[in-house]
């Protein structure tokens, strides 16, 4: 905090904000703390936001407009009032008023906790897309849930990952808007009857209440504020009086308290049959929730539920909402008493299903007594369903029985399971991939006998990123630079990027943009110093992998080269190594053991090598905890190189490559997912590929791969491997890596040693092309002039063309 001003050197904004403080928050500027101040700041800030939703909100009744409702269990939005500060163009101007009241608008922004609405790259996709709507001023609704702790806070403790509550709610939310009117009843159980008109009934045998909670999104330029619709459950009985008063405490809130575990977590751990149950139950109480609230708008405002395809495009973000078909087949036939056909139409017509992942832990299927149990009514309408879809294939040319039992809703295959992929795929009228490889492979593997089924359903939207959040946001100094180089016209559209890629061959150009970075890594070598106490040299090339920690990314890729490149500095001082700073963050599901452990071996193999003299400084690892949207706004600016390995084939797109190589970046990848496009994009000579192709790798699980002989083969590979499994890195436990390490030579479905030499290789050249300072910056500076394509209001653009029928 700085001196305030004389009050009479105040202006309009700063006054604002003071009387903000003093009647919302009830305090005096003397004794307002810096989050009273962040409070203050949004709340005032938000009184423009809501004139502009209300406006939008009007603007699109008027019209009579079709709306998009994107429903996704997850929601990585960060932190918002820098975000929005930047899509009002208000920043300096907020500054300034804060300035004047002695407040550092820049120390207030970094006491905003990021939403704990998400995990990962779906999560941040689904914030994109939502930003990208409004910036294109398509009027539309994010449907999702307002998690009290989502996924958890990671703690490092003695190298292992430690969950915890995520307390982003602890000062409240001033973001947010409790929407009591639009309740809706959401029931579980119970059981189905008929009566003598055949109309159906479903008694739940319980219930809860789902509220809603808005949430302003606002666009670039502030053209359009969206809304974020997130759910919080409600008992219909939250307290029993009666059983307080017998002394039954617990009891008296019990009804209260089921209904809050549908809200507590996300992703609850599914390793137990309660966490399975809650699973379901979570995606069940959102996806309900939501459509009811679409049909009741639809009706609201158009009264024929007949239209409701010309006036709503649902759009399901992975299968993970794949339950909504069900619902709102519900909803037509035994609400609005539509015949099964009718409402089959309606509901194909009105869904648009994205697919994430090919991996089968994803493509999610329940056990059939569990979602009868829950979901009487539904599994009803899922055998009514897949009758219609299994007489259609049958009638269809070349569909064998093979190819039926794919294509059912319920997997005969050992326990019976309802597959919420197909009813996903059979519910839309479009299905689609997130980037070239990825839907082609949906068509050839997964979803190959519903392709044969329906040839034209499936599509390919690569994703994007807003460069709002990922260029402008998290890298001014870079935006600057572009902008004095090309003018500022490419904030509004990203896509005029490449009038940069000139500047790659200006070599003071070259000299301040290599500036710009330097600064980055600076920045961020400080905040490893003070999170972690490690000292970085912010001269060496920054290595990093932020992401998921999941086998098939293969952080252990890059750990047991990192081992390997350990050994060969010291066995080789007299060669002229690059100074290497590597950087991984990320977060491990609660319940995945090999992904704990491979957190556990990168702060072994940190402290090892971080504590060895004999290496000179020319290596450092670090693993940097609780990742979440901020720090990536951190590490991202700041990288070197992007490190995107997953075994090809198996990572459906990616994002943080794009966000990589849009701030200058070079990647080290595989041709998996977006890597290809962005190759594409930059060119072969600016990225740096390994490895194996899809092709190649299904050839080679085929055709009886023995890792064994791969590893025994090559010797860096053979030392580095040993030296984890024996102990090396692990003293206090010698036997920790043990099976880990055997894995790889007893299976290896990851071809980490298939790709090993490969990728040691790709390492020493990027060596190489560090050397040539030039060289390097030319195809950094490639790289952030190409990206534009991979821009989020592209993607939602063609969304909104091809699938949605709104542009």
């Amino acid at each position: 905090m700085t001196a305030t001003t004389d009050v009479s050197e105040r202006g309009p904004l700063a006054l604002a904000i003071i009387d903000t403080l003093v009647h919302r928050i009830g305090k005096d500027e003397r004794a307002a703390r810096p989050h009273d101040w962040l409070e203050a700041t949004i709340l005032t800030l938000r009184n423009e936001i809501i004139e502009r939703w209300m406006e939008s909100t009007k603007a699109a009744h008027a019209a009579g407009a079709k709306r998009v409702y994107y429903l996704s269990l997850e929601f990585l939005i960060g932190r918002l009032l820098r975000d929005t500060l930047a899509n009002l163009r208000h920043r300096d101007e907020v500054g300034d008023a804060l300035r004047q009241l002695g407040v550092d608008l820049s120390a207030i922004e970094e006491l905003e906790p990021d939403a704990a609405l998400g995990n990962g790259g779906l999560g941040r996709l689904a914030a994109c897309f939502m930003e990208s709507l409004a910036t294109l001023d398509l009027p539309a609704y994010g449907y999702g849930i307002r998690y009290v702790n989502g996924m958890f806070r990671q703690r490092i403790d003695d190298g292992w990952q430690v969950e915890l509550p995520e307390t982003w709610l602890a000062h409240g939310n001033p973001w947010e808007f409790e929407r009591r009117e639009s309740a809706y009843f959401v029931g579980f159980g119970g059981e189905v009857t008929g009566d003598e008109a055949g109309r159906v009934h479903w008694k739940p045998g319980e219930a809860v209440e789902a509220v809603a909670v808005d949430t302003p999104v606002v666009g670039w330029r502030g053209k359009r504020v969206n809304t974020l619709r997130l759910w919080t459950a409600r008992s219909l009985d939250p307290f029993k009086l009666d059983a307080f008063n017998r002394g039954d405490f617990e009891g008296a809130m019990a009804d209260q308290l089921r209904a809050e575990s549908l809200v507590r977590v996300l992703y609850p751990n599914d390793s137990t049959a309660a966490g399975q149950e809650l699973r379901l139950r979570q995606e069940y109480f959102f996806s309900s929730a939501s459509i009811q609230d679409i049909v009741r708008r639809h009706i609201q405002y158009f009264g024929d539920i007949r239209t409701l395809p010309d006036r709503a495009a649902i759009q399901l973000n992975d299968t993970h909402p794949a339950v909504a078909v069900a619902e709102l087949m519900r909803l037509l036939v035994d609400h609005h008493e539509l015949d099964m056909d009718a409402a089959w139409a309606i509901t194909r017509a009105t869904f648009g299903y994205t697919n994430h992942t090919l991996l089968p832990e994803a493509l999610e299927s329940w056990p059939l007594p569990l979602f009868e149990r829950l979901l009487p009514r539904h599994m009803q309408l899922v055998y009514a369903i897949n009758a219609k879809l299994l007489r259609e294939a049958r009638a269809a040319e070349g569909i064998d029985d093979r190819a039926i039992a794919a294509i059912s809703l319920i997997d005969e295959g050992g326990e019976r399971r309802v597959r919420m992929a197909n009813l996903a795929f059979a519910g839309a009228h479009s299905v689609n991939g997130v980037a070239a490889l990825h839907t082609q492979l949906m068509k050839s593997t997964v979803f190959a006998d519903l392709h044969r089924l329906y040839p034209d359903r499936i599509n390919n939207k690569t994703n994007g990123i807003t460069p709002r959040r990922w260029l402008q946001g998290c890298n001014p100094a870079l935006t600057s630079l572009i902008a004095e180089a090309i003018g500022p016209d490419f904030t509004d559209d990203a896509q005029k990027l490449p009038a940069l890629a000139p500047f790659a061959e200006d070599a003071g150009f070259r000299e301040r943009f290599a500036a710009v970075k330097r600064a980055n890594k600076v920045a961020l070598a400080e905040h490893v110093r003070d999170t972690i106490g490690l000292r970085l040299d912010p001269d060496a090339i920054f290595d990093v992998q932020i992401k998921r920690i999941h086998e098939y990314k293969r952080q252990l890729l890059n750990l047991i080269e990192t081992v390997a490149l350990y050994d060969q500095i010291r066995s080789h001082p007299e060669r002229d190594w690059t100074p290497r700073v590597k950087l991984f963050a990320g977060k491990a599901a609660s319940s995945y053991v090999n992904a704990k452990l491979i957190i556990k071996l990168a702060n072994d193999v940190a402290r090892r090598i971080n504590g060895d003299p004999s290496i000179g400084g020319l290596l450092k690892v670090a693993f940097l905890p609780n990742y979440n949207v901020s720090l990536a706004e951190r590490m991202v600016p700041a990288a070197d190189l992007s490190e995107q390995i997953s075994t090809a084939g198996m990572e459906a797109s990616g994002t943080g490559n794009m966000k990589f190589a849009l701030n200058g970046a070079l990647t080290i990848g595989t041709l998996d997912g977006a890597n290809i496009e962005i190759r594409d994009q930059v060119g072969a000579d600016n990225i740096v590929i390994f490895g194996m192709t899809a092709e190649e790798v299904a050839a080679k699980r085929a055709g009886g791969y023995a890792p064994r002989a791969v590893i025994e083969n090559s010797a860096e590979l053979a030392q580095a491997v040993n030296a984890i499994a024996s102990g090396v890195f692990s003293p206090d436990d010698p036997n920790r890596y043990r099976d880990l390490m055997n894995g790889l030579y007893d299976h290896d479905w990851f071809m980490v040693a298939a790709d090993f030499d490969a990728y040691a290789a790709a390492q020493r050249e990027v060596d190489r092309r560090w050397g040539d300072r030039d060289g390097w910056q030319r195809s950094a500076i490639r790289n952030t002039a190409n990206m534009g394509w991979f821009s989020s209001d592209r993607t939602i653009g063609e969304y909104a063309r091809e699938i949605w029928g709104v542009l």
